[in-house]
């Protein structure tokens, strides 16, 4: 290489940015394999597609489309694309399982002495646990490369899903993405795709040509600087020649900035990536999410930095060729949704300064390839919120799956829960492995979970939470293996916020005497209630009947929700409707007595409020050692209502001992053994039950409620007439 051309500044000197018919091998050693040469004859600044790619000559790029069923590898094995992208998940064939205990046994039939025994798949799509419906879908849009949206409960395994949807993407076909300075307008930098792994060879053959021209640079700049310094001795002038020595310095080192701006800024790196790229852009602001160009507060004078240096990849432009996940879609802006639709459209997208008032907002660079596949995913709510155009995108070019809750307990089922804490303690790889005592305690605590007879609960982030703090609780007394007695211990310290506000709620109360467990007392009953989702508390509602100064109201205090309300209105019409009581010139005052600051929320005191109000108008009273929850239809009819098992421990732990429940929900009780002993549970299909197990006064009581079931048999047998069935629990 010639002396002139290194000491030369202009753009005609470098390959990369000319579009010469050198290669890169002209400037410094790339790579010896002709094959794996990077041949920038053809448009080097254009966007490389999948088409170009597979054209290129290069044995590690390959094509994969939405149509593509097979790809080029350099190894066998390497490819997770086959017929079915990942196998069904193999029961461990080599652990023995007894078919005929299988039904009844916890562990489904399986023989084993503890999770160190268990084999934990090695991918995660193998490792998931229910969710078969996702886990189909992911697997076809994997094969097909279209877009998933994910509904469902928090912790339900949305995001390992995701991740699981990179390892069976193929990795053959990563790129790395560099930006070049663009001589003819700085504030336009040129974009190039190159295979993955030849992004660092051409930065190091840029850096080694610059190297090259700043070495003779300063050759040439020290040999004039002697020359001026010679020259000014011999003049006798040494002070005249020091200044000219320092301006000739000065400006070979200003002059020395233009060769380092040729070196290109390698935004996206997939050297050395084993799989498809997967970010997660949860939460990301606009910057992170569609890239950004840093500012530069010095913007003259030569020593700003070059715009193409500046410029920052978003993950969009990260997770080209690979998976970007963004959880809680609805929270990015819509201005984000709108250019990540375009994203998703246009498979590329430029990035420029995302902020107004910063310099790099004049920066623009050419479009970024960013062809990814989107797993959008949520809450039910994050419908409401999103983009109209970008849900239709991904429905109609992907899918949409609702992520269940709970699944069929099944014997494998069992069995696969089984291998979820052994995965969990492999995953963690401090804990102590599990005994099958143990396993069998965290199964119960799923089914308990689940909140409904013969399922168990989906909602594995938690579980795994309690199997880690079990598993610290033994490893604290340095156990060789994880027993049932440490997961018990883990189940009350793991307790949820919820949970230990309710519990100090029973104590407070008791330490007052707001909860009342003995005798009766007309207008006053304890009802349950469930703070968070797992959480019961005991909730006392009081009923007063006074003279109206006009048309008679139901007046409710306790700042009580939508439901709530209505579920009031709907016990008023009851009231009428069951009692003898005109209560056109009366008021009727109901109060939750300390609903707390968040109130009263769901219709799960109907039944509570009701006998509260009929107690108070017949002046019968109610029994205070019972507790009840349940819904009320506005002809009487008890109705089944969520989180039955933490309100039934609830009053077990605030000393009630009798739990009136609806009789639909008799199934999904499954209290601990600790409190069975503590309660009697009493089903109830109608409003008069509930009155007749609560009241007390047997000769008023047996008039009320035989009124009560005269005016249901007239009620029902008039629907009948009619030709309408019978009530049935909603």
């Amino acid at each position: 290489m010639s002396n002139d051309k290194t000491t030369d500044d202009s753009p005609r000197d470098d390959p990369l940015e000319n579009g010469s018919s050198e290669s890169v091998d002209d400037v410094g050693p790339v790579d010896s394999d002709e094959d794996e040469s990077v041949d920038v004859d053809d448009e080097p600044f254009v966007d490389v597609t999948d088409e170009e790619s597979s054209d290129d000559g290069d044995a590690d790029s390959i094509s994969v489309g939405p149509d593509s069923t097979e790809s080029t590898v350099d190894e066998p094995g390497d490819s997770l694309i086959d017929e079915d992208l990942g196998s069904d998940v193999v029961e461990d064939s080599d652990l023995e399982v007894d078919e005929e205990i299988a039904e009844d046994d916890l562990l489904g039939g399986l023989k084993i002495d503890s999770t160190e025994e268990i084999e934990v798949p090695d991918r995660l799509v193998d490792q998931v646990i229910g969710q078969d419906e996702a886990r189909d879908i992911v697997r076809k849009a994997a094969k097909q490369r279209r877009h998933v949206m994910m509904i469902g409960s928090p912790g339900t395994g949305k995001s390992m899903l995701a991740k699981a949807m990179a390892e069976l993407l193929p990795k053959e076909d990563l790129q790395d993405v560099l930006v070049y300075h663009n001589p003819d307008d700085g504030n336009e930098p040129k974009v190039r795709t190159v295979p993955a792994g030849k992004g660092d060879q051409i930065i190091e053959a840029h850096k080694e040509e610059a190297r090259k021209r700043n070495q003779m640079r300063s050759f040439l700049m020290w040999i004039i600087v002697g020359i001026v310094i010679v020259y000014s001795v011999i003049i006798g002038n040494i002070l005249l020649g020091i200044l000219a020595a320092g301006i000739v310095y000065l400006a070979f080192r200003y002059g020395s900035r233009g060769s380092d701006a040729m070196i290109p800024n390698l935004i996206v790196d997939m050297a050395g990536q084993q799989k498809a790229p997967f970010e997660d852009s949860t939460g990301a602001h606009a910057g992170a999410l569609l890239g950004d160009v840093r500012h530069d507060p010095f913007q003259s004078g030569g020593m700003e930095t070059p715009s193409h240096d500046r410029v920052e990849p978003g993950a969009i432009h990260k997770a080209n060729k690979g998976v970007l996940f963004i959880d809680e879609i609805n929270t990015l802006d819509i201005r984000s949704q709108q250019k990540l639709m375009t994203a998703i459209q246009e498979g590329k997208f430029a990035i420029t300064g995302q902020s107004e008032r910063s310099s790099g907002a004049m920066v623009q660079t050419e479009p970024v390839p960013c062809d990814f596949i989107m797993v959008a995913a949520g809450n039910l709510d994050a419908m409401e919120n999103m983009h109209p155009a970008l849900r239709d995108r991904i429905k109609g070019y992907g899918y949409e799956v609702y992520m269940d809750d709970t699944i069929e307990e099944t014997p494998e089922m069992r069995r696969k829960y089984a291998r979820f804490v052994a995965q969990e303690v492999d995953k963690d790889g401090r804990l102590p492995h599990f005994t099958d005592d143990a396993v069998e305690e965290v199964i119960l605590e799923a089914k308990r979970r689940a909140g409904r007879k013969g399922h168990l609960s989906l909602k594995l982030r938690d579980l795994g939470g309690l199997v880690r703090v079990a598993g610290d609780v033994a490893r604290s007394e340095n156990k060789e293996y994880t027993e049932r007695e440490d997961v018990l211990r883990a189940k009350r310290r793991s307790r949820s916020i919820e949970q230990q506000l309710a519990d100090d709620y029973i104590e407070r109360r008791k330490d007052y005497e707001l909860t009342v467990s003995e005798g009766a007392v007309v207008g006053r009953v304890n009802g349950l209630a469930v703070m968070g989702e797992d959480s019961g508390i005991v909730l006392p509602v009081m009923a007063e009947v006074t003279p109206s100064q006009g048309p008679g109201n139901v007046i409710a205090t306790g700042k009580l929700q939508e439901m709530a309300e209505e579920a009031v209105q709907n016990v008023s019409a009851i009231i009428k409707k069951f009692s003898d009581e005109d209560i056109t010139e009366q008021d009727i005052h109901i109060q939750f007595v300390q609903a707390g600051q968040q109130g009263v929320d769901g219709d799960s005191a109907s039944i509570t409020v009701a006998t509260a109000v009929i107690s108070a108008l017949e002046d019968i009273p109610v029994k205070q050692n019972i507790a009840m929850t349940g819904s009320l239809s506005v002809r009487g009819d008890v109705l089944p209502v969520g989180g039955v098992t933490h309100k039934i421990e609830a009053a077990a732990k605030a000393g009630l001992d009798t739990i009136i429940i609806p009789a639909a929900n008799e199934q999904d009780v499954m209290i601990e053994d600790e409190y069975r002993e503590m309660v009697d549970i009493v089903p109830v299909n109608h409003i008069s039950e509930v009155l007749d197990v609560a009241l007390a006064g047997e000769p008023e009581k047996d008039s009320l409620v035989d009124r009560l079931k005269s005016i249901t048999g007239q009620a029902l047998e008039h629907e009948l007439s009619k030709g309408s069935g019978s009530p049935s629990p909603q």
